[in-house]
């Protein structure tokens, strides 16, 4: 009987570990790397609008934000009111929007709505009208839902879409107000919010009171709005790192105190976020001074004679974030070049023109505005109009396939979210999930 019941239980883990494996809780899942920590065997690698779709759900107006996934939950954020196509309004008219849906059906099981505040609130002009009000990826832990809105705040809700308490960030104007990007991330029961563009502050608050934990003011965070990522350097200490014009650091969590940090060249507006890998950092550029640069992490102090590892203007991207895959960085450049290079060394392996991405432009000629992820070991690069190219993560560059979904001529902007044999996609018009055979 003990033997039965010792079973059982093993069952019940694993089946609820796989379970966690497979969510996507987070703006490109599991610590911002891009790739799930489930299997992604049965995801399919080519879709349309005919082929693999499990269902589509209309969204009620548009977003540059990512799905997230959690057991049977997909929730997703957009925006209405101004600047959504409709015409008309004014700044105070936007409204966030945050919504749950089935998993297995895409049936919306609720919809909570979010007003601006008119005062504070950017115009929709210049950048803005490249990614709206609804760029911010909200982050879960499998009991609350977190978004971070922008000059709005940092809001929480339960899992019914009850609103349990929300915190204003909203210090100043940007130099630029081009509007909000950086997504919120959880550790240790805490949400960590990076507001450069609404307060030059990176706040940490409890995530079940809302309290303000710690605070980090610093002027480089203007322009700044990659979304930070943690590295654990041992058991008893995870570092999170973070990227300011001129500066990388690591920063205790806990505390927000400073553990490490080491000078950097890129300044000047820094839009891609951190990848970790291994003990290693790689940060793939900063307008207008656009390059890649790399560092060693787990140390303590003024490292900027002994963390760096490379800085190449070869290398880089401005808005999206490479995976790292087999000893090599793959990445996706805005203008539609396919990128493979060394993290180690910096060596550019190879840069390829991406055919027929040219003809998904906006704004400028950038086709991309969405970040890679792997799926059994291939690139999945969501264009803004031109189709999802798939492209084989090797150090030889080979474009495999493009999906297209004809139904849909909007904007797809959001990072893809993967797991359990599913990828779900977000267009400014709709929210898709795509599955193989079961």
């Amino acid at each position: 009987m003990k033997r039965r019941l010792s079973i059982f239980i093993l069952l019940v883990c694993a089946s609820s570990c796989s379970a966690l494996a497979d969510n996507w809780a987070r703006f490109r899942g599991p610590n911002g790397t891009g790739i799930s920590n489930g299997d992604t065997s049965r995801v399919p690698l080519k879709w349309s609008d005919k082929e693999n779709l499990k269902w589509k759900t209309e969204l009620p107006g548009p977003g540059s934000s990512s799905p997230i996934v959690w057991g049977d939950r997909v929730y997703v954020t957009c925006y209405t009111g101004y600047g959504d196509g409709s015409g008309g309004g004014s700044p105070g008219d936007v409204k966030r929007h945050l919504i749950a849906l089935t998993r297995k059906d895409g049936k919306v099981l609720w919809s909570k709505v979010i007003a601006a505040e008119a005062a504070i609130e950017d115009p929709y002009k210049s950048f803005v009208t490249r990614h709206g009000y609804a760029s911010n990826t909200p982050v879960t832990d499998g009991e609350r839902i977190y978004c971070f809105f922008g000059k709005p705040g940092v809001f929480a809700f339960d899992w019914d879409g009850k609103p349990l308490w929300q915190q204003s960030v909203y210090k100043l104007e940007s130099s630029r107000r081009w509007g909000s990007a950086s997504s919120p991330i959880l550790h240790a029961g805490k949400v960590i919010v990076k507001a450069g563009d609404e307060a030059l502050t990176v706040y940490a608050f409890d995530a079940q009171s809302g309290k303000k934990l710690w605070e980090i003011e610093d002027k480089a965070l203007d322009q700044n709005y990659g979304t930070p990522v943690l590295h654990r350097v041992d058991e008893n200490r995870s570092d999170l790192i973070l990227a300011v014009n001129g500066k990388m650091s690591g920063i205790d969590p806990a505390t927000g105190k400073s553990r490490w940090f080491s000078k950097m060249g890129l300044t000047g507006g820094l839009t891609s976020s951190p990848l970790v890998f291994g003990d290693h950092v790689v940060l793939l550029g900063g307008f207008p001074k656009t390059k890649g640069t790399a560092f060693k992490l787990g140390m303590t102090g003024d490292v900027s004679d002994t963390a760096p590892l490379w800085e190449n203007s070869k290398v880089k991207t401005y808005l999206t974030t490479p995976v790292y895959h087999d000893g090599y960085l793959y990445y996706i450049r805005e203008e539609g070049i396919a990128c493979c290079a060394d993290p180690l060394t910096g060596k550019l392996i190879y840069a390829e023109r991406i055919e027929g991405a040219a003809s998904g432009s906006t704004g400028k000629g950038n086709p991309f505005y969405a970040s890679p992820v792997l799926v059994n070991g291939h690139l999945v690069v969501v264009s803004r109009t031109a189709g999802t190219f798939i492209i084989e993560a090797k150090p030889k560059y080979k474009l495999v396939r493009v999906n297209k979904v004809d139904g849909d001529k909007s904007r797809f902007q959001g990072t893809p979210a993967v797991g359990d044999g599913q990828i779900f996609l977000r267009s400014d018009d709709a929210v898709y999930c795509f599955g193989g055979v079961e």
